[in-house]
């Protein structure tokens, strides 16, 4: 696909990836994709647009056309600054549904595959290494069990001043597992060659420093 390095980190919702991915890109010097905010982008559009969301098409339409930039200052959609929209658990629950459209997924492939540029790029997701960067350089894959991502996952809502039960979070992180791990196309599962890292009784840093373990190992 490229000669240019790809390091990708796959995972359930709330194992961490997208910090991780963000201080391994950092660390690096590499270009960073958060592809789960482009299925949120597409939710979030979808919802403005007030597109009927089970009509995979009309989704796929908008997933084709969005008109979206990325920047220090945040993510801008139609022009407008989104990220705490985008964060909200309705957006991410809307998210997931639509990820799950083969036809969405088509129409985002090729405007993930576009942020892989010099001096590298990592990228987090679900299908980031088994499908949109399967040559990757080296790929990974957090876990974490369901109680440590369910409590991560609670402190963030309840530091964003939303009031919600604990058992809630753990049964939504148990149904989007589910959906996303047996949609018919790209299911949430690691690659065959992915290194698999269990983060439940990990710091972040802890995480950044096996995975950048794992790279040295690969390039010596």
């Amino acid at each position: 696909m490229s000669a240019v390095s790809v390091i990708t980190i796959d995972g359930p919702t709330a194992s961490g990836k997208g910090t991780v991915a963000q201080k391994v890109a950092a660390h690096l010097g590499w270009h960073v994709l958060d592809s789960g905010a482009l299925y949120r982008l597409t939710a979030l559009a979808a919802q403005q647009q007030a597109v009927d969301l089970n009509d995979a098409q009309a989704v796929a339409e908008i997933a084709r056309n969005l008109d979206v930039r990325f920047d220090a200052q945040g993510t801008w959609l139609a022009g407008q600054e989104v990220e705490a929209q985008l964060r909200q658990e309705q957006v991410g629950l809307v998210a997931s549904q639509v990820a799950a459209y083969p036809k969405v997924r088509d129409a985002l492939l090729q405007r993930q595959r576009d942020f892989l540029q010099p001096p590298g790029l990592v990228a987090d997701g679900r299908d980031m290494g088994t499908v949109v960067f399967p040559t990757a350089t080296l790929k990974v894959f957090l876990v974490a069990s369901v109680q440590e991502r369910a409590r991560r996952r609670h402190k963030q809502l309840i530091d964003k001043g939303v009031v919600v039960k604990m058992e809630s979070v753990v049964e939504d992180l148990r149904a989007r597992d589910h959906r996303d791990q047996n949609r018919a196309i790209a299911p949430l599962q690691p690659a065959p060659d992915a290194h698999v890292i269990d983060s439940s009784y990990l710091s972040i840093d802890e995480t950044v420093a096996q995975v950048l373990a794992c790279w040295s190992n690969i390039k010596t």
